[in-house]
């Protein structure tokens, strides 16, 4: 499995950013996605994940303003981000959790300036 994230980039506090992932499998659409995030001097977090039917769950910090979609026909999955911050700032990565298996992608930096 190899997923290919995208769409991230220089932004200004109060802009909106969606970024892209496609993910290189035969199962995408029975697999469970998701996006994490890597700030500066953090662990990886969860931001959201978003299952087979199209059920998404976001971490608490990331309610409001971000939205998980996904594409089975295009086998994407995307992560629409409103009202960016300055604390926004990291990489943003891919997730795919299908039969036991748990994969990332090589993530995609976000800026955020103010």
């Amino acid at each position: 499995v190899q997923l290919q994230a995208y769409g991230g980039g220089l932004v200004q506090a109060g802009d909106s950013l969606r970024l892209s992932c496609v993910a290189s499998t035969s199962m995408f659409d029975r697999a469970i996605m998701g996006w994490y995030r890597q700030s500066p001097g953090k662990n990886r977090q969860l931001v959201a994940n978003i299952g087979t039917g199209g059920y998404a769950v976001y971490a608490d910090s990331f309610k409001g303003r971000f939205s998980i979609s996904r594409d089975n026909a295009r086998n994407t999955v995307y992560l629409q981000m409103n009202n960016l911050k300055p604390e926004d700032t990291a990489v943003y990565y891919c997730n795919l959790q299908i039969l036991g298996g748990d994969y990332f992608g090589q993530g995609t930096l976000v800026t955020v300036s103010s």
